[in-house]
């Protein structure tokens, strides 16, 4: 059966041509727009995590009701020995202290005045301890002038920075705070080098600095903001599972300065931002089975006319009116399959492409907060490879089944009179 229905859609195309040119459009947008929003997805994970949530992240309860403000005088004490009974009880992650800060770098002239001055947000991560930090955020590749810091004192600005306050490499500048307990600090740099991570939010104002040097600065002796927890690969499962079995071992809803921790998923605008993707997805595919349902049912009826005469003569031979409704719904999922391969085929050549070469999104980004990169690329998965089925065969077999119903308003008692005419 599926042999003779295949050989006539081939042999009478005009059967075919259009639903499939519809369906395979459909099935193209689809993977491509799948495929889009998964780059984009997996890009602001990865770009939050490697910034400012790791998958999971640890901070004191008082921290976390503060959060967005970064109180560093709310932040965990002891750490080093903290850290070492996090790598005994969960080996499988990388466990990194971090202080966030915000100042004032100030450039002075020879005699000392100042030159120009700048707000800025501080990263004080480790540079020299191991490599896993300057691995993790990029800092050879984002590094634009200049070397990266290669002793105690030095520190990378971004170049956006550099340029609106007149900064070289070399120059000696003076980081303007407060310390861990409230009193006023003041640091001097060397200026090493400028980075340019590609993220509008990043290079509107970030100093990396050593965490040795800030905890110097800050007076925060053995202290950090924060303890990011970064698995080999990220899951979101297990992020969850972990955070559980520490939250319910160390954490202490009396006590404020008890450690909590939060996967990447629960903090900020995560969940909500996570949630609308996977929502969004979900609604678009719907809006394409629906659209392309409704496309393929007036197809369908428009086919049905001109074949008004072919269901009479096989209404008038004897085929039953449930055999033929059948064989049009089977017709109409070989038109789907083959077109959806067809379709799949063309929107993973578009997402391969976006995939390799992205979209340059800086100008739209200019103003954001968002931690994103101003690159953004598709990323192909397995999914993406059969995605397109379900708006696919579902749409065409769905338009058949509506169309086909005319087949049982056909009166037989007309068939003779059809045919003699």
């Amino acid at each position: 059966m599926l042999k003779f229905l295949a050989k006539g859609l081939m042999r009478d195309r005009t059967r075919s041509f259009f639903p499939i040119l519809i369906i395979a459009a459909g099935v193209m947008l689809t993977v491509l727009f799948y495929s889009w929003i998964n780059g984009y997805e997996i890009m602001m994970i990865a770009e939050n995590a490697r910034f400012e949530t790791g998958h999971v992240k640890i901070v004191t309860r008082a921290y976390n009701e503060m959060i967005d403000q970064k109180p560093y005088d709310l932040g965990l004490m002891s750490v080093t020995e903290k850290i070492d009974v996090l790598n005994n009880e969960y080996p499988q992650m990388h466990w990194q202290p971090r202080i966030y800060f915000g100042g004032l770098l100030d450039l002075p002239d020879e005699s000392g005045e100042t030159l120009s001055q700048g707000e800025v947000i501080g990263f004080g991560v480790d540079l020299f301890t191991d490599s896993y930090e300057r691995d993790l955020l990029n800092l050879m590749e984002a590094l634009s002038n200049g070397n990266l810091p290669s002793k105690q004192g030095e520190i990378l600005i971004s170049q956006e920075v550099a340029e609106k306050l007149g900064i070289n490499i070399n120059d000696k500048v003076t980081i303007i705070g407060s310390t861990m307990y409230g009193s006023m600090a003041m640091h001097n740099f060397t200026v090493s080098g400028m980075v340019r991570f590609g993220i509008q939010a990043m290079d509107r104002g970030a100093v990396i600095v050593d965490i040795a040097d800030v905890r110097l600065f800050l007076d925060m002796e053995d202290s950090a903001s924060e303890i990011l927890g970064f698995l080999p690969k990220y899951d979101e499962d297990a992020t969850f599972e972990i955070s559980a079995i520490f939250n319910k071992t160390y954490s202490n809803e009396d006590d404020e300065f008890s450690e909590i921790m939060l996967p990447l998923r629960a903090q900020g605008q995560m969940e909500f931002l996570l949630t609308a993707m996977d929502e969004r997805m979900g609604i678009f595919i719907f809006f394409f089975i629906f659209i392309m349902s409704i496309v393929l049912w007036n197809s369908g009826l428009m086919n049905g006319i001109r074949r008004y005469g072919e269901i009479g003569v096989r209404l008038a031979i004897g085929e039953s009116k449930g055999h033929i409704y059948r064989s049009l719904i089977l017709e109409s999922i070989l038109i789907g399959i083959a077109a959806t391969i067809i379709g799949t085929a063309i929107g993973l050549v578009f997402s391969y492409f976006l995939q390799y070469y992205g979209i340059d999104m800086s100008s739209m980004l200019k103003d954001s907060k968002v931690i994103m990169s101003a690159t953004m690329r598709a990323q192909v998965t397995p999914a993406s490879y059969y995605i397109g089925f379900l708006p696919g065969v579902v749409a065409s077999a769905v338009g058949a089944i509506f169309s086909g119903i005319g087949i049982y308003k056909r009166n037989t008692a007309q068939l003779f009179k059809e045919l003699e005419t």
